[in-house]
């Protein structure tokens, strides 16, 4: 019944506009009493989005269950699930994505759905870092990230109208996140000088990376009040210099 009053919903999403489509337009399309529809979806916007509530649930059982040694890994493979839930129907998908651009109101939900899921990403993290102080810090930061360079890999597929491998970009943009935060705070971490540009967008700091002579980045994470001694000794040795 939930998958019949989506289809119905959405339907008539596409056929008249997400605005003069009713919650009555809606039952009586799908064959059901206003009850029915209002058991599985607390609004005609809810119905845009069907397959999130399950897509979190599922989610937070991967979590769950993972292997924790490597907690930037499992957020990252836990967002892969995302990707999983919209490339199974990439039609609806596609479909999905133009119409909350032209929807002012379906955007501003769908990235209160983004948000759940950073909140249960970096909450898987703050059990792994701690909950205050640096350790929240640093869950916040990577859950954001892990969201940001997964939803710029969905975009471009989703833009392209479903075409190619969507985990392709997906998982180059994700390995560029596990460069940067997968080793522990103040180790230097070298990054392929083919994604150079991407790698440095991902920290922020185009203007403070060292580059070695071979054109590889390093980028140096550090925490605050390292010694510049220190610092400078650790990209002295990434770079090969004496």
């Amino acid at each position: 019944m939930r998958e019949v009053l989506a289809q119905a919903a959405f339907q008539l999403f596409l056929e008249r506009g997400f605005e003069r489509t009713t919650v009555d337009d809606i039952v009586a399309r799908a064959g059901v009493g206003r009850r029915s529809f209002f058991r599985y979806f607390p609004s005609k916007e809810d119905a845009v989005f069907p397959d999130h509530e399950r897509c979190l649930a599922e989610m937070t059982e991967f979590l769950a269950a993972v292997d924790d040694s490597d907690p930037v890994g499992a957020v990252c493979d836990a967002a892969r699930i995302v990707l999983r839930m919209y490339a199974d129907n990439p039609e609806f998908s596609v479909q999905r994505y133009r119409l909350t651009r032209e929807v002012p109101g379906l955007r501003t939900y769908e990235l209160s759905v983004v948000r759940r899921y950073e909140q249960t990403l970096a909450g898987h993290l703050r059990g792994r870092f701690g909950e205050g102080g640096d350790g929240e810090l640093r869950a916040e930061v990577i859950a954001a990230s892990v969201v940001a360079a997964h939803n710029n890999g969905l975009r471009l597929w989703l833009r392209s109208g479903g075409e190619g491998d969507p985990e392709e970009a997906v998982d180059h943009a994700l390995d560029l996140v596990r460069a940067v935060w997968a080793r522990p705070v103040g180790e230097v971490v070298p990054v392929s000088a083919r994604p150079e540009r991407e790698a440095v967008e991902a920290v922020g700091a185009a203007a403070s990376l060292p580059v070695s002579a071979d054109g590889e980045v390093v980028v140096m994470v550090a925490r605050k009040g390292t010694p510049m001694w220190r610092v400078v000794q650790q990209i002295e040795a990434a770079v090969g210099e004496s």
